[in-house]
């Protein structure tokens, strides 16, 4: 898995491509009790619900010309600030991660919306990998209010303001909340939180709820 070169358009007109599922299987390396593979790769994964084809994702409407895939994001009030890579699904149906060695890069799930346009768009980032901290280490300081902005690789910002946050156990991520289908343009993030396992993996998944400002 690699940062996405050069920036991916999609049209508009977004394909039915994922049902999503309430099944919590999708692994994200760096921050969960994992696999032996992924848990030889970094210090743990996340758990972040399994998207399965068939159905529609959060993708939003058809409508004229072309969306452009969005390329940065920034949270200005913690000093986040990322480039995105694209992630899609692996072979088992379980969503990409930025890989460990990428762990200051954030990533955007492509089975779901463009920000800005309907539906639930989710971007993904580490909090820490075996390479030390990542990208969303400071992520839990978030508050509500706080803004958002993503930005597409032709430069148009989109500003999003925070609505909420969870902590949820990865054994009971809300599939459907988080990736679900909405009328409207909304922003997740996610990434890994609470106390540690046996194994040194937390437990738990932040996830940072945001509509457009």
């Amino acid at each position: 898995m690699s940062p996405a070169h050069p920036p991916v358009r999609r049209p508009r007109t977004l394909p039915a491509v994922l049902a999503l599922t309430v099944a919590v299987l999708t692994l994200l390396t760096g921050c969960s009790s994992a696999p032996e593979k992924a848990a030889a790769e970094s210090s743990g994964t996340v758990a972040v619900g399994t998207p399965s084809p068939g159905g529609e994702s959060g993708a939003g409407e058809p409508g004229a010309g072309e969306a452009v895939a969005p390329a940065k994001v920034d949270i200005p009030s913690l000093g986040i600030s990322s480039s995105l890579m694209d992630l899609g699904l692996n072979e088992d149906g379980t969503v990409e991660v930025p890989p460990a060695e990428k762990g200051m890069t954030a990533g955007w799930y492509t089975g779901g919306a463009i920000p800005g346009e309907a539906g639930a768009a989710v971007i993904i980032g580490h909090n820490d990998t075996r390479f030390g901290k990542a990208v969303f280490h400071d992520l839990k300081k978030i508050t509500k209010g706080t803004e958002i902005t993503v930005t597409d690789d032709e430069g148009a910002a989109k500003r999003f303001t925070v609505k909420d946050t969870e902590s949820v156990s990865k054994n009971s991520f809300p599939t459907e909340k988080v990736y679900g289908q909405t009328d409207t343009p909304v922003l997740r993030l996610i990434t890994c939180d609470g106390d540690f396992d046996a194994e040194g993996h937390p437990v738990n998944n932040l996830i940072v709820y945001a509509t457009p400002a």
